[in-house]
């Protein structure tokens, strides 16, 4: 069964990928489709079985490596972590599958599309189920791959080409860290194998090598190395500019790679090493603090943002930084609660906003919309669960489990939970302002859609809004579901031998025992935040606009987002540049080329162009010549002879 799970979206990948002219659009669909269903219901049967019953297992694949002590052989790990994953993978994969049979209907390249989005969740898979950090790291790789084919789909578009580029190149940045981090573990520990590794990292807790004269504590150096491939992977602060760029590609790759699997797959690494992150205090602190900050950053830059998408990606962009905040005080299974309650209305938000532009005649500035929610009753209806579930409403998903994280940032002995608990609760009241921001401006109020856009706007097939409705029921139920397995009474079971705390670390009983203040802090974040927006966008629609005239470079700063791309472009863009152009035109032309073949090519061609002109075929050109060398010799013999 678990084979089945990882191997058939590959099947379907090879199906459409390498036949999909010969057997035509519908059958790509149905054969992509199809068999991302079955590894979603197979998923789910493995989700009941391992997590609610226990049934942990290893399923040995195939030997893999063996080159000296390097040994990493292809195994499945499946347990509680991995069953959390492949649910969310494969259910939020399937339904994007069955959706973009309607979005993608009208484009010449589906079975490409569809080979695309199989090879993703096959790559995704591989990750999550990884029983070593070689194995994990091909995952890792292939969702890179991945991301970097759908982000780019539309290749003929410029944009998306360097979307693409960008999205690849930010997370080499991060993989290289990965990667040190995981030669780092093979050095210090002589395997890359998850059991060997946790089994020795207690006895190395204390231990340090020598770099650059400086005595640095391994497992410190390891856990920030492993994190920094999550940053990278997961959009982090200093390494999320590519995140809101990656909005080039369709929408459905947006909801299936950017809003519910490939970025979390950071988290993902950092839960699964959370008996090398227990160990060490200063790695979590700074997890706690890059969270606490992305989370912060991400919701002041929603604020401003008028592309629908985009909105919804710097939305995602500080939920992740909820993850990892709660994943840096050690409440590890809050992390995981957040990443799996947020699949579902994350992606709902994505795929409603893909519907709304599908309606819109590709249309995403919300500046041009306006009073849909009367065409597209439908749609408007999602968005609004899904809302409801991002800002926290009472007992939608997002209540349970961004509760959890607030409730147990306060709770935490971490050195950094404060400045984790105040960020995001501000996060919370930015989420609610900007998420109904979207739906005013999008639904309600006058229409500012030329008479053209308005003649066209219509409510998605059933093929699209299917998926949303399922996604709805997830946004709404999964919290309530599954809230007492994950961080309630039952998650000492739930989380048995997969999530590992050091002594001392108890924020999860804790979390329980906050003051009332702490628990109906979040809840008041969201509804003033609604507040603020309905008296914005509804009452005074004219406010906004005086507003950022009045503070005009708080506005620009914002809408411009920190200026961390013009940043970035200066100091790292520019002077790459520069160089390029430098050792091409002054090193590789004027020095290389000048000095080397081509140089001493043309030197020869100069000189035998003068030679040649010398044999002029008149004789007294070589009489006059002789008579110069006669000469010549006289005069060398008189006084160069003489000495």
């Amino acid at each position: 069964m678990y084979s089945a799970i990882v191997f058939l979206p590959l099947i379907g990948c090879l199906i459409a990928g390498l036949f999909g002219r010969q057997i035509g659009v519908k059958a790509s669909q149905v054969i992509t489709s199809g068999l991302l269903v079955i590894s979603a219901i197979l998923s789910w049967v493995a989700f009941v079985s391992v997590a609610l019953q226990g049934n942990a297992e290893t399923v040995q694949v195939l030997s893999w490596i063996d080159s000296g002590a390097l040994e990493a052989d292809w195994r499945l790990r499946i347990d509680t972590l991995t069953a959390v994953m492949l649910v969310v993978v494969t259910s939020v994969s399937s339904l994007v599958h069955i959706y973009s049979v309607g979005y993608m209907s009208h484009d010449p390249h589906q079975p490409r599309f569809f080979a695309y989005l199989s090879l993703f969740t096959f790559a995704m898979l591989m990750l999550v189920t990884a029983d070593n950090l070689i194995q994990l790291f091909f995952g890792w790789e292939g969702v890179g791959l991945a991301s970097y084919l759908l982000i780019g789909f539309w290749y003929k578009r410029p944009s998306a080409n360097a979307a693409a580029i960008k999205a690849f190149v930010v997370n080499r940045v991060g993989d290289f860290g990965l990667l040190l981090g995981i030669s780092t573990v093979f050095l210090m520990v002589g395997s890359v194998e998850f059991d060997a590794i946790f089994a020795a990292i207690p006895d190395m807790a204390g231990d340090t090598f020598r770099f650059l004269g400086y005595d640095v504590p391994v497992v410190t150096t390891i856990a920030l190395l492993l994190f920094m491939g999550a940053m990278g992977k997961s959009a982090q602060f200093l390494l999320h500019t590519w995140l809101p760029d990656a909005m080039e590609g369709p929408t459905p790759v947006s909801a299936l790679i950017h809003a519910a699997t490939m970025v979390t797959a950071g988290v993902f690494l950092v839960c699964r090493m959370s008996p090398v992150f227990e160990y060490s205090p200063d790695a979590l602190a700074f997890v706690t603090v890059v969270g606490a900050t992305t989370a912060f950053f991400a919701a002041t830059v929603g604020l401003v943002q008028n592309d629908i998408k985009r909105v919804i990606a710097y939305s995602t962009c500080s939920q992740l930084g909820y993850m990892f905040a709660a994943a840096g005080i050690g409440a590890y299974e809050a992390a995981m609660f957040h990443l799996f309650t947020h699949a579902f209305f994350k992606a709902l938000l994505f795929l409603g906003s893909g519907s709304v532009i599908h309606a819109m005649s590709d249309e995403q500035d919300m500046r041009k919309m306006g009073g849909l929610y009367k065409l597209i009753p439908l749609t408007y209806f999602m968005m609004i669960i899904g809302t409801l579930a991002l800002t926290g409403f009472p007992f939608t998903a997002g209540y349970f489990s961004k509760d959890a994280i607030i409730e147990a940032a306060y709770a935490s002995h971490s050195s950094a939970h404060m400045y984790a608990f105040t960020l995001l609760v501000v996060a919370a009241l930015f989420t609610s302002f900007y998420s109904w921001r979207l739906i005013f401006m999008t639904f309600h109020g006058k229409s500012r859609a030329s008479n053209e856009v308005l003649s066209h706007v219509h409510e998605s097939p059933a093929v699209m809004w299917v998926p949303l409705a399922i996604l709805a029921a997830g946004a709404i139920f999964a919290g309530m579901m599954f809230s007492n397995f994950f961080v309630g009474d039952a998650y000492l079971n739930f989380w048995a031998g997969t999530i590992s705390h050091a002594s001392g670390n108890e924020v999860m009983e804790h979390f329980h025992h906050v003051p009332g203040w702490v628990v109906w802090s979040p809840f008041a974040a969201m509804v003033l935040g609604f507040a603020v927006s309905w008296y914005f966008y509804i009452r005074r629609p004219d406010l906004p606009k005086e507003l950022a005239q009045t503070h005009e470079p708080l506005y620009k700063f914002l809408l411009n987002k920190w200026y961390f791309d013009e940043l970035y472009d200066f100091i790292f863009v520019r002077p790459a540049f520069f160089l390029g152009r430098t050792l091409w035109k002054q090193g590789d032309g004027r020095i290389i080329d000048g000095m080397g073949p081509d140089g001493i090519a043309a030197r020869v061609s100069d000189i035998t162009r003068g030679v040649v002109r010398v044999q002029s075929g008149y004789l007294y050109h070589y009489a006059f010549a002789m008579l110069l060398g006669v000469a010549a010799l006289i005069t060398y013999f008189m006084f160069g002879g003489a000495l």
